[in-house]
């Protein structure tokens, strides 16, 4: 049987009824998913994923940890591809994760795959500059 998902990564009933991996982590849908990223006024960092993606579980706290270091300059959000057909179609995602970072409701920068902090910081500093 598998270990449950620790405390942090599991649903917060206090936050009307969106589901977080952290206190800053927002998932969105398809439905949501206009008012959630493209009518932000922040720059969000986008993470498609899915449950039985390895790399996606490899980066969840790494992502934890750019939400929390950007907090007030960056809105993370993700949205899960098995349960959200329409929005991943509509970005051409075709492997994950893939991460997109979304300024006034444009992509201006896309990575797929895993990244290292390091590697995911300098990506969020470079897209929101």
């Amino acid at each position: 049987m598998p270990k449950p998902y620790p405390a942090r990564y599991r649903a917060n009933p206090n936050r009307k009824g969106k589901i977080m991996s952290s206190e800053l982590i927002v998932h969105t849908g398809d439905a949501a998913f206009e008012q959630d990223v493209l009518k932000s006024d922040l720059p969000v960092l986008l993470d498609f994923w899915a449950p039985w993606c390895g790399p996606c579980k490899m980066i969840a706290p790494i992502l934890d940890d750019i939400a929390a270091e950007f907090e007030g300059r960056l809105k993370v959000v993700k949205i899960n591809i098995d349960d959200n057909e329409a929005t991943p179609s509509r970005f051409g995602v075709r492997g994950i994760p893939t991460l997109m970072v979304f300024k006034n409701g444009d992509v201006v920068a896309t990575k797929v795959g895993a990244l290292a902090k390091g590697q995911l910081t300098a990506f969020v500093e470079a897209s929101i500059a």
